[in-house]
């Protein structure tokens, strides 16, 4: 039987962490390591985390935050120092089946592919879709967009298929993709990690990624990162969220390179000025508006 890591990072998690942890004890692949890395929480994620007993779990704490990247190559690596087959790169933020890890590690060594993304559901909107496959857009800026984002699901992507990528809230791949393409850049803090790393995969093209429907796995979007925030009744894009998706695209633009990533990354300086303008979820003020140019220039000097 392989050895299957799971890697997560916590940040002041405790508010979600019983229930997931649950889901991971409940498993019914029993030869299983939690690699937990914690960013210096500050609330009782450690405690809960230290009173956990059960040998499968390994904790690395941080004394700072040092992002998702950085976190995640810190987990993968023990992971694979320690003798992992496979590494499950997954949220906290989720809760799931019991036969998450089975499923997904017999399919992977049915269809002999490297890397696994399982079908996965808003936990407050438990019938409505998440994602279902993604596959990088040249002209949305190379961003993947999730197939069936926020659909009722009627089993219409039910159909197993290769893809190109998938986020990294639940996420299975053969330790040896990290041998050959490498680990996460940790220039990203949060948000782009994922996806420069799957485009990596993509792009050298040795190992195949599939969409794994037949599963049962729930997704508290947002939950983590408090992508958004409400004032008055009003739902709007948090400051956090803003900074480092937009530097992140066009640092992520320019690892592509090419003609096309530089015109694309000339146009995401009046795109997100235009959306400055046009979008409700983002603040008009003068704040806000600095914040999105300051990070788009950020983005370049990365």
């Amino acid at each position: 039987m392989d050895k299957i890591a799971l890697v997560t990072i916590t940040y002041n998690s405790a508010n979600i962490l019983s229930k997931f942890l649950d889901c991971v004890w409940n498993q019914t692949y029993s030869n299983l390591v939690l690699y937990v890395v914690d960013n210096f929480s500050t609330d009782e994620t450690l405690n809960m985390l230290q009173r956990t007993n059960d040998s499968r779990l390994v904790l690395i704490k941080n004394q700072s935050n040092l992002g998702v990247a950085k976190a995640n190559n810190q987990g993968i690596t023990k992971s694979i120092e320690d003798g992992c087959d496979h590494v499950l790169i997954i949220n906290n933020d989720v809760e799931f089946e019991p036969a998450l890890i089975e499923k997904l590690i017999k399919f992977q060594l049915e269809k002999g592919c490297s890397l696994v993304a399982p079908k996965m559901m808003h936990f407050d909107m438990p019938n409505n879709l998440w994602y279902a496959g993604a596959w990088f857009v040249k002209n949305k800026g190379y961003i993947p967009l999730h197939r069936g984002m926020n659909e009722l699901d009627k089993c219409q992507y039910d159909k197993i298929i290769q893809v190109e990528y998938g986020p990294t809230c639940c996420l299975l791949v053969k330790a040896e993709v990290f041998k050959d393409i490498g680990f996460m850049n940790e220039k990203y803090f949060v948000y782009f990690d994922d996806t420069d790393f799957l485009y990596r995969v993509y792009r050298d093209g040795r190992h195949k990624m599939f969409y794994f429907p037949h599963v049962k796995f729930y997704h508290k979007v947002g939950s983590l990162t408090k992508s958004f925030n409400t004032n008055k009744d009003k739902v709007y894009r948090g400051d956090f969220f803003i900074k480092q998706n937009t530097r992140n695209h066009v640092y992520f633009l320019k690892q592509i390179g090419g003609l096309f990533a530089y015109i694309f990354i000339f146009w995401l300086f009046l795109k997100n000025n235009i959306r400055f303008i046009v979008n409700p979820r983002i603040r008009k003020d003068f704040v806000t508006w600095w914040l999105i140019n300051k990070s788009y220039f950020q983005g370049l000097r990365m």
